[in-house]
């Protein structure tokens, strides 16, 4: 089976997921009583497969689809303020093709990344319980099984961060607190991997002044050094 082949198939048995009933419920209401201002879209409301480059040797995982982002979209980093602010910050330094994540098949390439969720489904109030987490841990596991080129892992915020650290601890008795968050700070694991915490970018870092432009171009560009 050829590694695009192993994607679809992965993709097609994830998206039918629905083992975390609160997780259901709440995806398929917002897809159902939708905001204002997509009211004439059909909404996505299904677990979330990533997206890119599946050869790249760069992977950037977030937390988890936006309500009206993600789940609407049906594609992580998508049709949000989180992603326009992403998108223009990766296509700056010729990680992505365009500007603008706005809908699946809108012509958006990543070059040399691919992009996931550590959560698959939006949760209530962009908090998922650990109970969550442990459940679709095993949909990150195949995903880091499939992405067999990968030499760099950026966590887009400090959950994301904990969650790849939990994955590398599977194999290795590390322990997390040997491996502090911060946007920039970057670990090299046991399997060569270089593991690099990026503060999420979100309005809430981006409009605080907390993550801005430059900080994002210039970790971005070092990926690529």
């Amino acid at each position: 089976m050829t590694i695009q082949k192993s994607f679809d198939k992965f993709h097609s048995e994830m998206i039918t997921c629905t083992k975390c009933t609160r997780l259901v419920t709440f995806r398929e209401k917002i897809a159902t009583e939708k905001r204002k201002q997509y009211k004439n879209e059909e909404y996505w409301g299904k677990p979330i497969p990533g997206y890119g480059d599946i050869n790249a040797e760069i992977l950037f995982v977030g937390l988890a689809p936006a309500a009206h982002g993600g789940n609407r979209t049906g594609r992580v980093f998508t049709g949000d303020k989180s992603a326009d602010f992403l998108m223009k910050c990766m296509h700056h330094t010729g990680l992505a093709n365009q500007v603008n994540s706005d809908y699946r098949d809108d012509g958006l390439i990543l070059n040399n990344a691919y992009m996931t969720a550590m959560l698959k489904c939006v949760p209530p109030q962009d908090k998922p319980t650990a109970s969550e987490l442990k459940t679709c841990f095993v949909y990150f596991n195949q995903e880091m099984k499939l992405l067999e080129n990968l030499k760099t892992i950026v966590a887009l915020g400090k959950i994301a961060f904990d969650g790849t650290l939990k994955y590398f601890k599977q194999f290795n008795d590390l322990k997390t607190k040997d491996f502090p968050f911060g946007h920039g700070k970057s670990y090299k694991m046991s399997n060569g991997i270089n593991l690099i915490g990026c503060y999420h970018p979100s309005p809430r870092n981006v409009n605080t002044g907390k993550l801005n432009f430059e900080m994002m171009v210039n970790l971005f560009q070092n990926l690529k050094n």
